[in-house]
């Protein structure tokens, strides 16, 4: 089973509210899965990093605008990192170590924040390489929550997917894409090559 709600009425007040959502969507999960491939996971942005993002998503998406709101509750969501009866898989994309996002001071102070928090027992945190050989189809990104819903972002809706048979495809897609990732010191290296790119930029 799939539903969608088109992000126009589902920001139709403003981005706060659906940040809310989403923190509750993330503090009743004890553990998820995401595979961000072309930008960094919103529960590893810095407040610079995610000012940028909602407010490309007000601008594109012709809402309410309350950016500064919207980002608190991305910030007050990322405490679920520090609780211990949470645990997130998570893979990146390498692109999302270069996708502009804010420019070069946003992305190394980006990356620094990546290096601080790779190592937090809440984490497991891998990154796929450009060169990676994968077993599945190129995908977009994907969030999996308890391994009972799996959630998409969409360019004009959100996409919530319940169905077991497809839960299953994806926890296949995504051990598949975590099987070839880079973890630990070799992540690392991925992240620091990118901070010192942004560095010289």
């Amino acid at each position: 089973m799939t539903h969608s709600v088109p992000w126009q009425q589902r920001l139709s007040s403003g981005t706060e509210d659906i940040q809310d959502e989403v923190i509750r969507w993330y503090q009743q999960t004890r553990h998820g899965k995401g595979y961000v491939p072309t930008m960094i996971w919103g529960t590893l942005q810095t407040e610079a990093y995610a000012t940028v993002i909602l407010r490309r998503v007000v601008e594109f998406l012709e809402v309410p605008d309350d950016v500064p709101a919207g980002v608190a509750k991305r910030m007050e969501r990322q405490q679920v990192l520090y609780h211990g009866e949470h645990h997130y898989d998570v893979i990146l994309g390498e692109q999302a170590l270069y996708t502009n996002i804010g420019g070069p001071e946003v992305m190394r102070e980006q990356m620094e924040r990546l290096l601080r928090d790779i190592d937090l027992p809440s984490l497991s945190l891998g990154v796929l390489a450009a060169t990676a050989e994968v077993n599945v189809i190129p995908m977009p990104g994907f969030s999996v929550y308890d391994d009972a819903r799996v959630h998409y972002e969409l360019v004009s809706t959100g996409v919530d997917v319940t169905e077991p048979d497809e839960l299953a495809l994806h926890d296949k897609a995504f051990n598949a894409l975590s099987s070839v990732a880079c973890y630990g010191g070799a992540a690392k290296d991925l992240i620091t090559k990118a901070m010192m790119f942004w560095s010289n930029d």
